[in-house]
């Protein structure tokens, strides 16, 4: 068969498909072993439908090759199925999704000891949604469930395979609390730096300055300190009582004291 003969033979399989066709099973249809010659024509023909930009496209995706819409025209196809393609995951379901995926294979004790919750409810989702699937058990007591993505993981998310998942590194977790701590280090030295103080002055200890904050006077205070004080009026000085009037002057206060009336006796009665 004759290689423009074979593009539009597989043009028609990667038409007609609802799932990835991988090389194997192309070779098994075309029946042509040379699986080199089949990769070289399929990379020819991706190449002539990104130049001469169709809205339709061919992916390397799940191992396999397939003929899918370009992302810029995915409205118009939710738009025809009333978003009824769309696959709706919760905050849940995809933290576990991400986890099996960077880790796997993972039992379910060791996603919940990443996630920190139990992932029961996450774990039927997704293998409902045939996203993840069980890849085994591991040698340990009670043989625990491995569980691990799936080629519908790949189709899914565009991927060809696993090693086409973004790097972590590429995200810069550690980048961003680093820049994130620098930050609030920059705003404690903003709130710490003095004001500035004119020239030729020696700057303020900061804790001199505290202190005479706490030790400034007042308004009034600055005022008496400021008017000057008026003469004191000399009163004149009065004569010194002799010695024995001074003793008869303080005689009677003593008697006052120590002399109290005595208390009336209760009549007797005569019985």
């Amino acid at each position: 068969m004759e290689d423009a003969e074979l593009k539009k033979v597989l043009e028609t399989l990667l038409f007609i498909t609802d799932a990835p066709l991988p090389v194997s099973r192309i070779s098994q249809l075309c029946e042509i072993k040379n699986k080199e010659r089949l990769e070289t024509l399929l990379q020819e023909l991706r190449k002539s439908y990104d130049e001469e930009g169709r809205a339709l496209q061919i992916m390397q995706v799940a191992g396999g090759w397939q003929l899918a819409t370009r992302p810029e025209y995915g409205l118009w196809v939710r738009k025809l199925y009333q978003n009824k393609m769309t696959v709706r995951l919760t905050q849940a379901a995809l933290e576990t999704l991400c986890i099996i995926a960077y880790k796997q294979p993972l039992t379910r004790a060791e996603v919940e000891a990443i996630r920190g919750v139990e992932v029961i409810g996450p774990l039927e989702t997704l293998t409902q949604r045939r996203l993840i699937t069980v890849v085994g058990r591991r040698e340990s007591i009670g043989r625990p469930i491995l569980y691990g993505t799936t080629s519908e993981f790949l189709r899914q998310f565009g991927l060809n395979s696993l090693d086409d998942l973004p790097k972590l590194e590429s995200f810069n977790i550690e980048n961003v609390a680093a820049a994130a701590q620098s930050t609030a280090v920059e705003l404690i030295e903003q709130d710490s730096i003095p004001e500035p103080v004119a020239e030729g002055e020696p700057p303020q200890d900061p804790a001199q300055a505290a202190m005479g904050a706490q030790e400034e006077p007042s308004e009034a205070a600055d005022l008496s300190a400021q008017a000057p004080e008026a003469p004191a009026e000399e009163l004149p000085a009065e004569p010194e009582a002799a010695p024995e009037q001074a003793l008869a002057e303080e005689a009677p206060v003593e008697a006052a004291v120590t002399e109290q009336p005595a208390e009336p006796e209760e009549p007797q009665g005569n019985n």
